[in-house]
């Protein structure tokens, strides 16, 4: 394909958060002291309540829990990618950390890594891509939904658990912020949706592109934080070792759940093709959505909120990345397993064939 204006434009509206990442922490490293706390910006009231009230009222307007019951019963793919994303994932990374505290990498980018580890699934990217590859969509959007459900509780008590000598607030105030921040909104634009889901199935608003957009918002000011505190530093050697880290974990969390998925465990549990390519997707990918706002509460006021902000920054544009260049082969296997099974159903048991089977 020729690089022409036109495809160059269409590129950067398809990739503009992205793009827009790179360019707000840019403006932050220009002039920090204007989303900083305390200047005019005012993000100690700006992002803690408004933009994350907002952020969450968005995900509850958009989140199509109406769709859950089509893919409720299949509770052993739900249980699943629940307990990988939630619970191996966490502790995986925990041990990581343990290893890699004696290396020279800057130990609160390791704990950023334990940062991703405790994030719930996405709300989007995991359910597009599993309907690229022509997977188990309904299940997708189950975990997606429900996933972010249990983020708003599991997710605090993780990175209390495994980060929480590091909060700023007290414990009751952590959920006492989250619950007035993340909860309340949520439930309201659940609510809201109820009298106008006919209207944004019309319409289709681009709810997903104002959430990012305020997203990036909150990204600016905690970067504006960082780079107005003249005394921290990231060194270059950690940064690409954080940079190689996301990519091998990623890597090693999607291997590790196709192969479990697609084994004889897989087949023992009744996993289809289609729900193994929802499973690899929905079980490895994390929500920077919920987390960067969740960090923002959890650790308001804390010196190094940038450091263990940047790997869940790294690893969300490398799941959508890897994730994407995955669709054609994971489409492939898909079909060639969904075309074996069919193929072995009908032959395994040849005097039955009159049976129908």
């Amino acid at each position: 394909m020729s690089l022409t204006p036109r495809t160059v434009f269409d590129s950067i509206l398809k990739n503009w958060f992205l793009i827009g990442i790179v360019f707000v922490i840019f403006a932050a490293s220009v002039e920090p002291s204007f989303g900083a706390q305390g200047g005019p910006l005012k993000p100690e009231i700006l992002v803690k309540y408004i933009a994350v009230s907002l952020i969450f009222f968005n995900s509850g307007v958009s989140l199509k829990t109406e769709e859950l019951k089509t893919a409720l019963l299949h509770y052993r793919l739900h249980i699943f990618i629940q307990t990988f994303t939630l619970v191996f994932i966490p502790v995986f990374i925990w041990f990581l950390e343990y290893i890699l505290a004696y290396t020279e990498i800057d130990p609160w980018l390791l704990k950023g890594l334990q940062v991703v580890g405790c994030m719930p699934p996405p709300v989007s990217s995991a359910v597009i891509l599993t309907k690229a590859v022509g997977g188990n969509e309904a299940a997708a959007i189950f975990n997606s939904a429900f996933g972010s459900f249990l983020g708003i509780v599991v997710t605090p008590m993780l990175l209390l658990l495994f980060i929480g000598s590091s909060t700023s607030m007290p414990l009751l105030a952590v959920f006492t912020q989250l619950s007035l921040t993340v909860v309340l909104p949520l439930l309201a634009g659940q609510v809201v949706r109820q009298f106008i889901k006919e209207w944004l199935e019309r319409t289709n608003p681009p709810l997903g592109k104002i959430g990012s957009a305020v997203l990036l918002l909150i990204i600016y000011t905690t970067f504006c934080s960082t780079f107005a505190n003249t005394s921290l530093t990231i060194e270059t050697y950690s940064l690409i070792s954080i940079v190689i880290l996301v990519l091998l974990l990623q890597i090693i969390f999607l291997s590790v759940s196709f192969l479990i998925s697609s084994s004889y465990i897989g087949k023992t549990l009744s996993y289809t093709p289609g729900d193994v390519i929802s499973i690899i997707y929905c079980s490895t990918h994390k929500s920077l959505t919920l987390g960067i706002p969740m960090l923002n509460i959890i650790y308001s006021g804390f010196e190094q909120l940038s450091q263990i902000s940047i790997p869940l920054l790294i690893y969300h544009p490398t799941q959508i990345l890897l994730g994407g260049l995955l669709v054609p082969y994971a489409r492939q296997w898909m079909l060639s397993a969904s075309h074996s099974g069919r193929a072995v159903k009908h032959g395994a048991k040849p005097k039955d064939e009159d049976s129908g089977v």
